[in-house]
């Protein structure tokens, strides 16, 4: 029987993928506790102690440990922009939401504007590929990233706290304490904070070095079982991050980094990045009989993010971009859960979502530039040198609601054979409202108006759904099949600048997956290996289109695209000192009818999917003694060529790289004291996260760097 229970959800929270059998990992993908193995879902479950020691500190490197995850940093770090499978999204305004969702204790976190510190004292992450719509409150058409916190445990003082040290004078902070509060009360403090100079070494006297680190993350949680069979938990966090804001790697290097070394910047820009969450949300599992859970899970979210780029990445005022975005969000989700002991079992739910943004961008070109003669930048210079010389303003506000109404249900044929399905139906609507566009000078003087107050509205409803069969061998093998459609909900256009036909709404996206997998442990349990092959046909994918002829820039949406691919994923214990692992993904796409910025991109690959990508590593004890307990950690990943855009433009294809890691781990016999020396990036490889063709209008390409080697040590103590 299925364990639905508020107890067993629970006890999924505290287990997780550390759990006591090393060989068995908990996870509830399917909002039901149960092994990793048992479930027909092709999910990565990665455990918190594995992240902390292995010194994953950001959302962004996670890519680095699931098959077929991949990463556009455009918007900076912590607010990834996740491809999964070859779904991503092409528009990386700060009013758009990605089709991976990224969900904290499952709350669904939409905006860039929410997404603060996130990894910190996790119990687990789950990677979920593939559609969702039938589990979650939220429907996505990639996939989602579940992180789940560790929960209050009743009746248990425990705690810890971790020191660090790195390169670039990096400093880290983190830990937690768990107090109960009598019988049927605890409380869990956590926090972390972080703080190093920054790795792109500014040339220009008495600016700062870019891509520094300055962030603090405090999570509260409180947890109450008034009687059995009731388990509430009430959540707190608040997040904060002002470091110097990224660099832009601008090509050609000849043009525009004359003399500059890689990892050196010429940017007369330096300001700090601002990111600041709020967040409060409350879980309730209510067990209404021995047979039926009701689960609540209420959340209200707040954020304001800001960033002013130099866009050009040189000591000029070429192009310079200050961004603006302030969100806030609320969500209910309300779910019943059945445990039956027939073949019979369900989940329905509804789930209600609220999200308003204010979005404001500025287009600062050719800033320093003098028309008129007259010593100084002036306002004349922008009505000389338009578009030259000025500031191009654009602000709206904007207000998202989603209701659905999902279902989720299995039914045993046999004791091997079970066909499970679900339905959603979704109601999405928005509003776009006081949009304007205007032309300023460089002094804030308002030269024109380009777009008049303008608003948008769109209202879609969309029906949904998953069906398929899987199959239990009698040596405890999952065969699994199954059809599902995603759906994505309509987009405003947010870089509507110059002319009000401009405005657009994007229609909604849609996924036909059809996925076969396979989970399979054998030798005595010591290898599991997990095997999944799916097939997608991808329709009106959302993507940012600009006219060549006049710049101006339009929401349109891609007709057809399919996606096809394979994944495995190995876990294996050869003795009880050695753990090996690996994960392989394999990916084709091919965009099969649209057209983008005046190019046919027909048989063009979508962005962000590299045909090869792996990961392997392992971990071995070589000393566990009275002297404590001596580990060694090796992690490798590799990603394939591919492009960041879907013209793909061979100039901007960024070449396949492998990035190595490593720790040294100590344990004290006790348990109590812990040390570790770590690296990441140990080749120190160089390459891009995005890249942007702005060639033709600016001179230049756009890239983002990834990181460079990092190395450091980290002391802490449990209790």
């Amino acid at each position: 029987m299925l364990c639905t229970s508020a107890a067993s959800i629970a006890q999924a929270q505290t287990v997780g993928s550390e759990a006591a059998d090393a060989n068995e990992i908990i996870v509830t993908a399917t909002k039901r506790a149960e092994s990793v193995q048992d479930i027909p879902i092709a999910v990565s479950a990665i455990g918190g102690e594995s992240l902390s020691r292995s010194r994953v500190t950001q959302v962004d490197e996670l890519v680095t440990r699931t098959p077929n995850l991949q990463l556009t940093s455009t918007v900076g770090n912590n607010t990834p922009i996740f491809a999964l499978r070859g779904v991503s999204m092409s528009d990386f305004s700060l009013n758009q939401s990605s089709p991976v969702a990224t969900l904290y204790d499952e709350v669904y976190k939409g905006n860039f504007a929410l997404l603060g510190v996130a990894l910190f004292d996790l119990q687990r992450v789950e990677v979920l590929r593939g559609p969702q719509g039938t589990l979650f409150g939220k429907n996505t058409t990639g996939g989602a990233v579940n992180l789940i916190s560790r929960a209050p445990e009743l009746g248990e003082t425990n705690g810890y706290l971790n020191l660090g040290y790195g390169n670039f004078n990096r400093f880290d902070v983190n830990g937690a304490i768990n107090v109960p509060l009598g019988d049927k009360w605890a409380l869990r403090v956590a926090g972390t904070w972080s703080k190093a100079d920054g790795w792109f070494k500014n040339v220009i006297p008495g600016k700062k070095d870019l891509e520094g680190v300055s962030e603090y993350g405090i999570r509260a949680a409180l947890r109450f079982e008034p009687t059995d069979g009731v388990d509430l938990t009430l959540r707190g966090f608040t997040s904060y991050q002002n470091p110097t804001n990224y660099g832009i790697f601008a090509q050609p290097e000849s043009i525009n980094r004359p003399g500059l070394e890689q990892r050196e910047i010429a940017a007369n820009v330096d300001d700090q990045r601002i990111a600041r969450t709020y967040s409060l949300s409350l879980t309730a599992n209510v067990e209404i009989s021995d047979a039926l859970t009701i689960t609540s899970i209420t959340a209200w979210d707040k954020g304001n993010l800001s960033f002013f780029e130099d866009t050009d990445g040189q000591a000029i005022q070429l192009l310079e971009i200050p961004y603006i975005a302030r969100a806030s969000q609320f969500a209910q989700d309300l779910r019943l859960t059945s445990d039956f002991d027939g073949p019979f079992n369900f989940i329905l739910g509804a789930y209600f979502h609220r999200e308003s943004v204010f979005n404001e961008t500025t287009l600062q070109i050719g800033n320093d530039i003098d028309f008129d003669g007259i010593p100084g930048i002036t306002d004349a210079d922008c009505a000389i040198g338009f578009p030259l010389a000025c500031q191009f303003n654009n602000s709206f506000d904007q207000l998202k609601k989603s209701f659905a109404i999902y279902s989720d249900a299995n039914f045993a044929l046999s004791e091997q054979l079970t066909l499970r399905g679900g339905l959603r139906f979704t109601r999405d609507t928005g509003d776009q409202t006081d949009f304007r566009a205007d032309a300023f000078g460089p002094n804030g003087v308002l030269v024109t108006n380009l777009i008049p107050p303008s608003n948008l509205r769109y209202e879609t409803n969309n029906l949904s759904g998953k069906i398929g069969l899987d199959y239990k061998f009698d040596n405890g093998q999952l065969l699994y099949g199954s059809y599902s459609r995603g759906y994505r909900a309509n987009g405003f256009n947010a870089q509507a600048f110059f002319d009000p036909s401009e405005l657009s709404v994007a229609e909604p996206e849609i996924i036909d997956a059809f996925e076969m997998g396979l989970k399979s442990q054998f030798a005595d349990r010591r290898v599991t290996l997990n095997l999944a092959a799916f097939y997608y046909i991808y329709s009106n994918q959302q993507f940012l289109n600009v006219d060549p002829v006049t710049a101006a820039q339009v929401l349109l949406n891609i007709p057809r695209s399919t996606i096809y691919g394979f994944e495995a994923e190995l876990l294996a214990r050869p003795t009880d000192n050695i753990t090996l692992r690996g994960g392989l993904g394999l990916l084709s796409t091919e965009i099969k009818e649209g057209t983008v910025s005046g190019f046919d991109v027909q048989g063009n690959k979508l962005s962000n999917a590299p045909s090869l990508s792996f990961n392997l590593g392992f971990d071995a004890t070589v000393m566990d003694g009275n002297s404590g307990r001596l580990s060694l950690h090796g992690d490798m990943s590799y990603a394939g060529a591919q492009f960041f855009e879907v013209r793909n433009i061979p100039r901007l294809e960024q070449g396949a790289y492998a990035l190595l890691g490593g720790r040294i781990d100590w344990q004290s016999a006790n348990g109590r004291w812990n040390a570790s020396v770590w690296a990441k990036n140990l080749t120190n490889k160089f390459y891009f996260t995005s890249r942007v063709d702005l060639l033709s209008g600016f001179g230049l390409d756009y890239n983002h760097v990834a990181a460079p080697r990092t190395f450091g040590v980290t002391v802490g103590t449990k209790f």
